[in-house]
C-alpha cells in the first residue's frame, strides 16, 4: 500500500521544497495539497469541521505554486491536489495549469476535484451554490477538449471553447482524476461519468460504501474498477490494514499544518506504517 500524505501548507508551516525532499528521501509516495483562494471574514456558512474555522484555512498556499516548487525537487514523489474547488477557475487556465504541471513533473499529477463547502466563497468566485456541481462537471469536458491529443471543440451549458492548439499535453493524455466528497447516489454517478475515482475524506464506512460504488460503476459501464484513495487519514496500523482487505492501495495520511520540526516529528511517527 502507497502512504501519501496532505497538508494545509501556509505562509506559516514547512516549505514545500524542504517537505518534498523529506517525503520523497523517507519513502512517502504522494503530496496532495488543498485549496481556498480566500475565506470571506463574514460568512453565514458553518465550518464542517466545527467553529472556529482552523487559521491554516485562510492561509493555505496556492496548490498549483506549491507542487510545483515540489516537482522541481523530487523524482518519484507524487503530486496532486485534495481538493482543486474547478467551479472557481476559469477552465483554460486550469486545464494549462494542470498540463504544465503532469508535464514538468514526468506524468506526476492527480487532481482531486471537490465542490466546496464555503457559500460565500464560491460567490465571490460568481459561483451559483446550487449548480456547482454541475458547473464542476462541465468545466472537467471542457478541459479533457483542451487536453486531447487534436484540437477538440467544446459548447457545454456553463462555458465552450474553440478546437484549439493547446499545449503541453498531460503525459497520458489527461491526469488522474479523484472526485472528493460523501458517499450517496449522485458522487457516485457522477464519478462513474467522468472521473478516475474517489476521494473519502477520513476513510469511514467504506466498507459499505465501496462495493456500491463499484456497482454503480460497472453498471453505467466504465471498465476496471474505480481507484478509492482515502484521505487525510490519521493512520493506524488496523486502519490500513482494513483499506487494504477492501481493495485500496493507496492512503493519503493527514500532517499537522505546522512548522519544520512538528512535520518532520509526525513523519517519523508515521514511518512505521510504510
Amino acid at each position: 500500500m502507497r502512504i501519501a500524505t496532505t497538508i494545509f501548507l501556509t505562509d506559516e508551516t514547512i516549505r514545500p521544497v524542504r517537505l518534498a525532499g523529506e517525503l520523497e528521501q523517507r519513502g512517502f509516495a504522494g503530496l496532495y495539497l488543498p485549496e481556498h483562494t480566500h475565506i470571506p471574514a463574514s460568512r453565514d456558512t458553518p465550518a464542517p469541521m466545527g467553529e472556529p474555522l482552523p487559521r491554516e484555512y485562510g492561509r493555505t498556499l496556492d496548490p498549483f505554486v506549491a507542487l510545483g516548487q515540489a516537482a522541481a525537487v523530487t523524482e518519484r514523489l507524487a503530486l496532486g491536489t485534495g481538493i482543486t474547488l474547478v467551479a472557481q477557475h476559469d477552465p483554460i487556465d486550469l486545464a494549462k495549469q494542470v498540463a504544465t504541471l503532469d508535464f514538468l513533473s514526468g506524468g506526476r499529477f492527480t487532481l482531486g476535484v471537490g465542490f466546496g463547502w464555503n457559500v460565500e466563497e464560491a460567490a465571490d468566485h460568481g459561483v451559483e451554490w446550487a449548480s456547482r456541481r454541475a458547473l464542476t462537471q462541465d468545466r472537467i469536458a471542457l478541459m479533457r477538449a483542451l487536453w486531447a491529443d487534436e484540437p477538440t471543440a467544446y459548447d457545454g451549458t456553463f462555458g465552450s471553447v474553440r478546437a484549439s492548439h493547446a499545449y503541453p499535453k498531460p503525459v497520458k493524455g489527461a491526469p488522474r482524476i479523484l472526485v472528493g466528497g460523501a458517499a450517496g447516489p449522485k458522487l457516485f454517478a457522477q464519478i462513474a461519468e467522468y472521473a478516475d475515482g474517489w476521494l473519502p475524506i477520513g476513510g469511514g464506512g467504506l466498507t459499505e460504501a465501496v462495493p456500491e460504488l463499484r456497482r454503480v460503476w460497472t453498471e453505467a459501464g466504465r471498465e476496471g474498477e474505480p481507484v478509492v484513495v482515502p484521505y487525510a487519514v490519521r493512520p493506524s496500523a488496523g486502519k490500513l490494514a482494513h483499506f487494504q482487505e477492501l481493495g485500496v492501495d493507496e492512503v493519503v495520511v493527514q500532517l499537522p499544518p505546522a512548522g519544520e520540526g512538528e512535520v518532520l516529528r509526525t513523519l517519523d511517527a508515521y514511518a512505521e506504517h510504510l
